[in-house]
C-alpha cells in the first residue's frame, strides 16, 4: 500500500515535521475507511497527479489540519501553483483554505488572485476538533478557529474519550462537591489537597522537598487565585519563588541551550531537547498569549493542559520547569473563574499515581522532537548539539494526548483523591469524638494512634501498644479499634 496525502508530500519535500499519527494509504478497498494504523483509501478517491499541492488538498479534506507539516510545506510551494489553482477553482474550500496558510506562513500575499465569494468556512472543523475563537479572513473567507494563533497553535481531536470527560464536568461536579461539605471540612480538605499537590509534585521529580521548599511552593500554588496575566517578569518571579538555590534563579528567559537526560552516557543519554535558545521569546510569547485568553475561551481543562505541557516542551528556565509547569495548570483553572477560590484539584497527585500515562503523554512529543536534533557527545557534560528542522515543530503540536491526560488526571483527583481524603477525615473525626468522649488521653496520642489504627485497617499492633503504654491504658487501644470497626461499616 502506497501512502498518500500528508505522509506523500512529507517524503517528496524532504520535510522534518513528524510523521502524521494515522498515515493515509492507498488500498483495495470501496470508500474511505479509517482503521487504527492507517486512514485507508480507494484509488478513485485519491489524488489524480503526484503533486505535492495536490496531496495536501486531500489531505485537508480526508486527513484534517496538520499545521506543523502545512507549514513546511506550502514553505516550498511557489506563488504560482497556488495562484494556478485558486483560479481553477475559486470556490473550492480546501484550495481557499491552502492559500490563506499560504499567505501567513510565507508572509506574503498570493498576487492576482480572483475575488473569492464563497461561504466563509473554518479552517477547524468543530466536530472534530475543540475549537477556539473565530478571527474572520475576509480575503479568502476562512474562519481561523484554532488553539492559538497563527503564530502559535496547537490542535486537539474530538476523540470519544476526551468528549465524555468533557460531558462529565469535572469543574462543577468540584464546587459542587466543596459546598456540599460545608466550610470546616472544606478547609481541612483544602489544606490536604495544598500540602499533598506540593509533596507529589516534587515526588514527580524524585525529589523530597524540605520544609522550607515544600512552604514556598504551597505559597506558589495560592498565588494561582490571584488574578495576574502572564509575562516574562511574572514568570520569572514564580521561578524564584519554586527554586530555592539561588545560583538556578532565573533573571529572564533562558539565553542557553538546556536538555533533559537519562543515567545513560553520552548522546543516548540526552532523552529531550527543547527549543533552541533564539525562539523561546517568540514560542513563549504565543504560549502567554494563549495562556491569558483561553481560559475563559474554552473549557477551563484543555487550555490548562495546554499551557502546562506547552510550557514544559518550551522549557523557557534552566531550573524549574517542571514544577512551574503544574503551577501553569492550576493557574488556568482559576483564571477562568470556574473554581471557587481556594478550591484546588491535586493533579499532580494522581500525576504522580499514573506516572507512566504522564511519561507516555510527555513522550508523544519529545520523542519525535528528539529526533531532529542531531547531538554529539564530546565530553562529560558537553555536547554539540544541532537543529535539524524548524520553529514550526515547537510552534504547531497536536496536543491530544497531553489533554486526554490532563482531563483523566483532574477527573482522578476529583473522584479519587478528594473524595476518599474527605472521607478519611470523616471516619476520623467520628472515632476521635467516640473516643475523647469516653477517656482520659492526650490530644496528641489520641490523633497518632486514630491514624495509625486507620493507616493498619483497624488494628493497632503490639509494638505501637508496647510504645504509648505509659500514658494509654489498654482498654483504650481496644476501643480504638473497636470504633474503627463501627465506622468502617
Amino acid at each position: 500500500m502506497s501512502e498518500i496525502g500528508y505522509s506523500q508530500v512529507k517524503s517528496q519535500l524532504d520535510l522534518s515535521a513528524f510523521d502524521p499519527p494515522v498515515p493515509a494509504r492507498l488500498a483495495s478497498v470501496t470508500s474511505v475507511t479509517p482503521t487504527q494504523g492507517a486512514l485507508l483509501i480507494p484509488a478513485k478517491v485519491a489524488p489524480k497527479d503526484d503533486r505535492p499541492l495536490s496531496h495536501l488538498l486531500f489531505a485537508l479534506k480526508h486527513e484534517g489540519v496538520n499545521l506543523q507539516l502545512l507549514s513546511q510545506a506550502l514553505r516550498k510551494i511557489p506563488a504560482q501553483e497556488m495562484l494556478a489553482a485558486i483560479s481553477e477553482s475559486p470556490t473550492g474550500v480546501y484550495i481557499r483554505t491552502a492559500c490563506f496558510l499560504w499567505e501567513a506562513f510565507n508572509k506574503q500575499e498570493i498576487k492576482g488572485a480572483p475575488v473569492i465569494t464563497g461561504p466563509m468556512v473554518n479552517l477547524f472543523d468543530p466536530k472534530k476538533y475543540i475549537t477556539g475563537s473565530s478571527i474572520r479572513n475576509a480575503r479568502w473567507r476562512v474562519n481561523f478557529n484554532g488553539l492559538g494563533s497563527l503564530d502559535y497553535c496547537v490542535t486537539v481531536e474530538r476523540t470519544a474519550r476526551i468528549n465524555s470527560l468533557l460531558e462529565f464536568n469535572i469543574l462543577q461536579k468540584a464546587n459542587e462537591f466543596l459546598s456540599q461539605l460545608g466550610g470546616a471540612a472544606s478547609d481541612r480538605a483544602m489544606s490536604w489537597a495544598y500540602l499533598s499537590e506540593t509533596k507529589s509534585s516534587f515526588e514527580i521529580e524524585h525529589e523530597t522537598p524540605s520544609a522550607t521548599k515544600a512552604e514556598a511552593f504551597v505559597e506558589l500554588l495560592k498565588k494561582a487565585h490571584l488574578t495576574t496575566q502572564l509575562n516574562e517578569e511574572y514568570l520569572v518571579g514564580l521561578q524564584n519563588t519554586a527554586i530555592t538555590n539561588p545560583l538556578d534563579r532565573a533573571v529572564h528567559y533562558r539565553h542557553e541551550q538546556n536538555w533533559l537526560s537519562s543515567p545513560l552516557r553520552g548522546a543516548a543519554g540526552v532523552t529531550y531537547i527543547p527549543p533552541p535558545p533564539e525562539i523561546v521569546n517568540d514560542l513563549m510569547k504565543g504560549l502567554v498569549d494563549f495562556a491569558n485568553a483561553s481560559p475563559k475561551q474554552i473549557d477551563p481543562l484543555v487550555a490548562a493542559a495546554i499551557i502546562s505541557f506547552g510550557f514544559v516542551f518550551i522549557h523557557p528556565f534552566m531550573d524549574g520547569n517542571g514544577r512551574l509547569s503544574r503551577f501553569l495548570f492550576h493557574h488556568a483553572l482559576c483564571q477562568s473563574g470556574a473554581l471557587k477560590n481556594g478550591l484546588l484539584l491535586p493533579v499532580s497527585i494522581a500525576m504522580k499515581r499514573n506516572e507512566d500515562l504522564y511519561l507516555a503523554a510527555l513522550k508523544s512529543f519529545s520523542e519525535p522532537a528528539r529526533k531532529r536534533w542531531e547531538v554529539i557527545w564530546i565530553d562529560g557534560d558537553e555536547y554539540q548539539m544541532t537543529f535539524k528542522s524548524d520553529d514550526s515543530l515547537y510552534r504547531y503540536w497536536n496536543a491530544t494526548a497531553c489533554v486526554d491526560f490532563g482531563l483523566e488526571m483532574a477527573k482522578q483527583a476529583l473522584e479519587k483523591d478528594l473524595r476518599e481524603e474527605t472521607e478519611f477525615l470523616a471516619k476520623y473525626d467520628l472515632i476521635y469524638r467516640a473516643i475523647d468522649g469516653q477517656f482520659d488521653i492526650r490530644g496528641k496520642d489520641l490523633n497518632t494512634l486514630i491514624l495509625t489504627c486507620m493507616e493498619q485497617n483497624g488494628k493497632l499492633s503490639a509494638n505501637r501498644r508496647k510504645k504509648f503504654s505509659a500514658t494509654v491504658p489498654e482498654e483504650i487501644f481496644n476501643a480504638i479499634e473497636a470504633e474503627y470497626m463501627k465506622v468502617a461499616g
